[in-house]
């Protein structure tokens, strides 16, 4: 075993994606998010670290977990935080996404966070403005909190990548969670087998390097880590699975079929979920499911990511 030590920063740096994200960045996130998760078990989760700073949460979709979490890191690192939402924005005066970029910039913020329904709108803004931007999920292109959190709750119970089998079920097509799980996983040394039907299945997503299963019973068997993504039943009015009941029998994940995985397979999902439907209660709710501490460990990431872009990076072991 040898360790490689190496400089890594992102400060600056706008948080797009996954997928252009390097190994040694990830490592950095994943090791600061577990010194950020010492001070959210504090009595005082508060720490003056980002005093002086102001972070936007401009939101154009609904958001429970993400703008919460974003909200809380950066009040827990002592930074100012603004919450923008569609509905109290100038937005519905017509106003563009361009002019309301530039109206937060001319604040002098020095984060975005941004949400929005349209596929590299993340990029777009960050190209227009000058503020750091993060990616809090544009359209169905990624999610690359949430991909960094998933990890992070990974690596809390496994320990490492290298060789791991992660199942993702459900709505790959539609779901910016799963792009973000497959770029980032595979990166890091996992296996990801992919199952759904085939209509909420990208074409030719094997050409990314994942295993495609028409059961989901073959995705499951002797797989580490089960990861359920939310299905969106809006979907089913444009008839892209016949009902949910269908969909719960053949593709739901139930007691029965997590079995097929390995005895200490992870439970994860992204939340909101769907009960009964793609998740069965006694699979949300059991001993395997990490679905809670996830929660945590989002707030963790997101403080990781705020304080890294801010102040920039550190000295990192990559253990090989």
């Amino acid at each position: 075993m040898s360790v490689a030590r190496s400089q890594v920063s992102l400060r600056g740096k706008d948080i797009l994606g996954l997928q252009h994200m390097t190994v040694p960045e990830i490592q950095l996130v994943l090791n600061t998010a577990q010194e950020m998760k010492g001070i959210i078990r504090r009595d005082i989760k508060k720490v003056p670290t980002l005093r002086g700073k102001s972070i936007i949460n401009l939101f154009f979709e609904p958001s429970t977990r993400t703008r919460t979490s974003f909200e809380l890191a950066g009040k827990y690192l002592g930074a100012d935080v603004v919450n923008i939402t569609t509905s109290a924005s100038s937005v519905v005066k017509g106003e563009s996404l361009r002019d309301t970029l530039m109206t937060v910039e001319a604040m002098g913020v020095d984060i975005i966070v941004m949400r929005h329904e349209a596929e590299g709108a993340a990029q777009y803004a960050s190209k227009a403005v000058s503020p750091v931007i993060i990616n809090a999920g544009d359209g169905a292109h990624e999610h690359p909190t949430q991909g960094l959190l998933d990890m992070f709750t990974i690596l809390q119970k496994k320990s490492g990548f290298a060789s791991l089998k992660v199942a993702i079920v459900g709505d790959i097509l539609h779901s910016r969670v799963a792009r973000s799980n497959i770029w980032g996983l595979q990166k890091m040394g996992a296996e990801i087998h992919l199952a759904g039907p085939q209509t909420l299945m990208p074409r030719d997503i094997e050409k990314t390097g994942v295993y495609v299963h028409n059961r989901v019973e073959d995705a499951l068997e002797g797989a580490d880590v089960v990861n359920i993504l939310r299905i969106q039943r809006e979907r089913q009015q444009k008839g892209l699975f016949p009902s949910a009941r269908e969909y719960a029998r053949i593709f739901g994940i139930n007691k029965d079929r997590l079995a097929l995985a390995k005895p200490d397979a992870l439970v994860m999902h992204p939340g909101p979920m769907n009960r009964g439907l793609e998740i069965a209660p006694d699979v949300a709710y059991s001993e395997q499911s990490a679905i809670q501490e996830q929660v945590q460990n989002g707030l963790a990431v997101r403080m990781a990511l705020l304080f890294l872009v801010l102040m920039g990076g550190k000295e990192i072991e990559a253990i090989n």
